[in-house]
Order: C-alpha cells, then sequence, then structure tokens
C-alpha cells in the first residue's frame, strides 16, 4: 500500500514575515475604504499561491488551496445558495473561531458555482493535485438557522442542502477535479442523526464522477467506523486526536477503504515525535486493504502559526521517509 500526503483544508493566511500579513493589511484597508475589491482579490490569490507553494515544498502529494478566500467554513459555502441569509456571529464547536451563522428564509437551492473559480486558480498555479473541500450538507444543516415553514424538520434541509451540494459537485467535476473533501464534523456530535446523515451521501454519490473523501473532525469517529465504512464515498478521513480507541478499532477491524490518517494534531502546537506517529502508523498501515491512503493534519492547519504549521507538514514526509518501503511498514 502507498501512504500519500495530503492537506486537509485550511492554512495559516499570514505568518510573521511583512509579506505574509499582506492579506489582513489590504483587507484592513478595504474595510476602511482605501482598497479596491479588485486589490483585495489580487491579494488573496497571492496568499493562496503561497499556502500551496509551501504545502509542495514540504511534500504533499495533494493539496488543497488552504481555503484562504474563505471567511468560515459554514458561510462561505450556505451563503452562496438560494434562500439563505447570513446572521451573526457563533463559535465554530470548540475552537476560538467563529462563523457567520446561515439562516434559511426559503427552501435551499443552489443557484451559482461555489469553490469553481477558486478550483481554477489554485489548479492552474499547483504542480499537485489540487483538492477542493465542502462543509457537508449535514453539518451545514446543524449550524443553520431555520425560519423558514418549508422545513418541517431538520433532514428536509439536510436533504435540500444535499441536492444543492451535488449540482456543485457536478460543476467541480467539469472544471476539472478529481476528488472533493466533504467536511462533516457535527455527525460525530449526532449519532442520533445517522439515517439522515446516510441519506445525504446516497445524495450526493449518485452518479458522480468524483472521488469523494468524507472528513470528520472536531470529536471522536470510533463509535460510528463501522457505519461509516458502509459509506457510498472513497476515502474516509479521520481526526485521530480526539479518541483514544480510534487506533485499535482500526487495528481490529481493518479497512476496506483507504484512510486519512489524522496523525498530526492540527490544533497543537507540539510537534508530533517520530516514534509516536511512526508506531501508529506500523500498527495501521498493514490492516489497510486499500492501495493507497493518507498521513494528514486531523483537520486544517489555520488554528497553528504558520512556521509551525510548515513544521508539521514538512515532519510528515520525514516520517513517510523513515518508514520506508513506498510507505509500506
Amino acid at each position: 500500500m502507498e501512504l500519500l500526503l495530503a492537506g486537509v483544508g485550511s492554512y495559516p493566511r499570514i505568518g510573521d514575515d511583512p509579506s505574509l500579513q499582506n492579506l489582513r493589511r489590504v483587507t484592513d484597508q478595504w474595510e476602511k475604504g482605501q482598497r479596491t475589491r479588485e486589490e483585495v482579490r489580487r491579494a488573496t490569490e497571492e496568499a493562496t499561491r503561497l499556502a500551496i507553494q509551501e504545502q509542495i515544498e514540504a511534500g504533499l502529494d495533494l493539496v488543497t488551496d488552504g481555503l484562504i478566500a474563505w471567511h468560515d467554513p459554514v458561510s462561505h459555502v450556505a451563503g452562496k445558495l438560494e434562500g439563505i441569509a447570513i446572521n451573526g456571529l457563533l463559535r465554530y464547536f470548540d475552537t476560538n473561531f467563529y462563523f457567520r451563522q446561515p439562516e434559511v428564509k426559503e427552501p435551499v437551492r443552489w443557484k451559482e458555482p461555489l469553490l469553481k473559480d477558486e478550483f481554477l486558480f489554485a489548479s492552474q498555479i499547483s504542480e499537485k493535485p489540487v483538492k477542493p473541500v465542502l462543509t457537508g450538507p449535514y453539518t451545514l444543516a446543524r449550524l443553520t438557522i431555520l425560519s423558514c415553514d418549508h422545513y418541517k424538520n431538520l433532514k428536509s434541509l439536510v436533504l435540500d442542502y444535499a441536492q444543492a451540494l451535488k449540482k456543485e459537485l457536478e460543476i467541480l467535476a467539469l472544471a476539472g477535479a478529481s476528488s472533493v473533501q466533504i467536511d462533516e464534523p457535527a455527525i460525530l456530535r449526532h449519532s442520533e442523526d445517522w439515517e439522515m446523515f446516510r441519506e445525504a451521501f446516497d445524495v450526493l454519490s449518485k452518479d458522480t464522477r468524483l472521488s469523494l473523501i468524507l472528513h470528520v473532525y472536531f470529536g471522536d469517529p470510533a463509535p460510528l467506523y463501522e457505519s461509516f465504512q458502509e459509506l457510498p464515498v472513497e476515502v474516509l478521513s479521520f481526526d485521530f486526536s480526539y479518541s483514544a480507541t480510534l487506533k485499535d478499532k482500526i487495528a481490529s477491524l481493518g479497512s476496506e477503504k483507504p484512510l486519512g490518517l489524522g496523525l498530526i494534531d492540527g490544533r497543537n502546537t507540539r510537534m508530533e515525535t517520530e516514534t509516536e506517529v511512526l508506531g501508529a502508523l506500523h500498527k495501521l498501515v498493514p490492516k489497510i486493504r486499500a492501495p493507497f491512503s493518507y498521513l494528514c493534519p486531523s483537520c486544517g492547519l489555520e488554528f497553528l502559526p504558520r512556521d509551525r504549521a510548515r513544521g508539521k507538514l514538512a515532519a510528515m514526509a520525514l516520517f513517510r521517509k523513515s518508514l520506508g518501503n513506498g510507505g509500506t511498514p
């Protein structure tokens, strides 16, 4: 089995070097009326280029655009859909980051591309494959204020979000994407909603040409591990930082699907040691009955200082090299 290296989402937008603070500076000036939207766009593209460059220099095989253009993981997706208004700020799970909460006013429908332009720009400047990231229908619905009589329950909203995102998957496939990551942290806190969650992925996966990568984080995926294996997705990607039992469960049950092994903590500045990561890889990799899997961070890296994010990605490449044999113990 080949062990590949992948990013899983966000990347720090700024750094200690003044050149790495340009996006914040331009954005602040735009908010004061001193810059144009075009200048903000150019600064965003330059920050995206640097984020991709740093991922490639670290040795990643599959990169993201760092979600540099995103204000947050929720409003950037939901806010472009018909029927959605954007409300006030709310804490994003147990982080110190906030998102602008969607409020559904009318039936939710896709009306315009959500990520197409960002993906096209990133793929044009990257020498490595670029993976678009979408916050999934269940998490979007869970974090949405329901102010519309059209929706009588959460499930109906989840499925309408799924239909809207299904259209976006079609657009991304036509734009040249081969895989898309679907982020669904909310399901780890609401396992009682599994059936509607499963139905949403039936919608997303039907007739798609894309490889769907489900990434779950900010919670323990071990209790749902067997259920995740039954989903119609190609790759399952897990945050290992919340679970004391996930490694043992995978070692016991194995996996028919490729896995994203989120062994690198995306929220902790402490650097993982070779001993702990290689120990986990030696335990897990032989149990994965798939041609490849990914070593990756547990979540997006925007929670870390930029130098620490770079260091963690570079360490992933060193861990793989130490593993040897093309990534197989």
